[in-house]
């Protein structure tokens, strides 16, 4: 699946961005570069290959050394939202971007 310069305008212009001609460019070597590799790796043979239900069981029987999951800040939405355009009842307001 190899996108065109049509394809990244579309993209760009869904997310609001303006990009300069280099960049689309740019962009688009690097986007079908992904999209190369992704292709190389589906290429793989893994009719053999057992899904791990988890990447750490190929350690076996070695201890992780995991932090507490313990909350360490305070909420401090308010002070973070003091930047945004507009807040409704502790939640951002943003425009419609679904077309």
């Amino acid at each position: 699946m190899a996108l065109t310069p049509q394809d990244i305008a579309r993209v760009a212009n869904l997310a609001r961005l303006e990009l300069r001609p280099d960049e689309a460019e740019r962009t688009l070597r690097q986007l079908n570069g992904f999209f190369a590799l992704v292709a190389q790796m589906d290429a793989v043979n893994t009719d053999s290959v057992e899904p791990l239900a988890h990447p750490a069981a190929v350690l076996g029987q070695v201890a992780l050394r995991l932090r507490e999951d313990l909350v360490t800040e305070t909420n401090q939405r308010e002070a973070s939202q003091v930047s945004a355009p507009a807040v409704e009842r502790g939640l951002f307001l943003v425009p419609k971007v679904i077309e």
